[in-house]
């Protein structure tokens, strides 16, 4: 029937019900979303692989038919003329080798190359946080600062021949020429050692604790970030607390809340220049029935390109 309203578990699920683009040379957007289903970098239970398709099927459940999204609060809506033109589209999945980690995050790397070339904002759903490294390191040769949204440092030390693990991604990219600073935001939790914070401190890497991120750390250290500079922005869901995010092997207590995530990623939207971003460490094998972490994940991901699109238009 034409015109019949489309319900969630109707239709092919890209991300937002946007357009498939399965050719890169063609790709004409503003925003691609690609996906990393890729969880070789977890040393404990596996299962972020599979996040990419549940977050795109959550995501059906957001801006139906889209028109975007309203925020009562804020007294407009987003994302509708992005939908609404086709600004945004979904580009599949990057290539994935299982157990060969070195090509597979070259294929990665490959692949988000060409989304920047494009110059589309890329928005890739993770995955385990090993894949932001590769994501990163495609915007080689345009500086950036990048800003990490996490319970943990992920700042391992190399050793025993690791160093594709999820631990290891911001020490790699803490190295890279092209990244003008790191900032690591809302970390806490016992599991982070002296050894790395100890290490990514006298890296010059920012880093802001929960405690000090409620007491105005977030503020400080964005001030220190020269508005308009180019970011990239990576987020763990681990981030909030345990108690929000069952579908999440890493999760701390003593989180964020949803709306300090919103209201922090929406200060960075308007300071800064979003590049790219990610979403990371959704497990669905772990999630409830209702897959409340999946739709917490593809919700974020949602209010976040709103208010990036909505400083694109100031």
């Amino acid at each position: 029937m034409s015109g019949a309203p489309l319900f969630p578990l109707v239709g092919v699920p890209t991300f937002l019900r946007a357009p498939l683009c399965t050719d890169l040379d063609q790709l004409d957007a503003k925003i691609a979303v690609v996906g990393v289903p890729s969880d070789e970098g977890s040393p404990f239970l596996p299962g972020t692989r599979l996040a990419p398709r549940s977050l795109r099927e959550h995501s059906m459940r957001l801006c139906a038919g889209g028109a975007g999204y309203y925020d009562a609060g804020a007294g407009r809506t987003y994302l509708e003329r992005e939908l609404g033109e086709e600004e945004i589209v979904d580009v599949g999945d990057a290539v994935i080798l299982p157990t060969n980690v070195p090509d597979t995050f070259a294929e990665i790397t490959s692949m988000v190359r060409r989304i920047v070339e494009k110059s589309a904002l890329v928005v890739a759903l993770g995955g385990d946080h090993a894949i932001t490294w590769p994501v990163v390191a495609a915007f080689e040769g345009e500086p950036m600062h990048v800003i990490q949204f996490d319970a943990h440092l992920d700042y391992e030390p190399f050793g025993h021949g690791l160093e594709f693990t999820n631990g290891h991604a911001f020490r790699h990219i803490s190295n890279s020429r092209h990244v003008t600073s790191l900032n690591q935001i809302g970390i806490r939790g016992i599991r982070n050692g002296r050894e790395p914070m100890e290490e990514t401190i006298a890296a010059g890497n920012r880093v802001v604790l929960i405690d000090d991120f409620r007491e105005g750390g977030f503020e400080e250290m964005l001030a220190a970030i020269p508005a308009g500079d180019r970011c990239y922005v990576s987020i763990d869901i681990d981030v909030l607390d345990m108690s929000l995010i069952p579908g999440c092997v890493s999760g701390e207590p003593n989180g964020m809340l949803y709306a300090e995530l919103v209201d922090a990623l929406g200060r960075v939207a308007e300071h800064l220049r979003v590049v790219g971003f990610d979403l990371v460490e959704v497990n669905p094998l772990l999630d409830v029935g209702t897959g409340t972490t999946s739709y917490l994940g593809a919700h974020t991901i949602v209010e976040f390109l709103g208010r990036i699109s909505a400083r694109a238009e100031t």
